[in-house]
């Protein structure tokens, strides 16, 4: 149930574009220094893949269906 004070269709552009962004510098990172070892693998792996493919998944998810809902939503 979206609410009327909820997240408008440019705020998902906008998190959309900066986990695209997030994303390739992971990947600018693992290019230049390499995959890391240790605790960096988790942090770099894990924390970062999921914080920044989760939300351009959700963001997507939610801009697909904001087609349903009206042009501002």
């Amino acid at each position: 149930m979206a609410g009327k004070y909820g997240p408008t269709r440019g705020e998902f552009v906008f998190r959309a574009v900066f986990s695209v962004l997030g994303l390739v510098a992971i990947g600018v990172l693992v290019a230049l220094r390499g995959v890391p070892k240790g605790p960096g693998l988790v942090e770099v792996f894990g924390i970062a893949l999921l914080f920044f493919g989760g939300t351009l998944v959700h963001s997507l998810w939610r801009l697909r269906g904001s087609g349903e809902r009206g042009p501002d939503r």
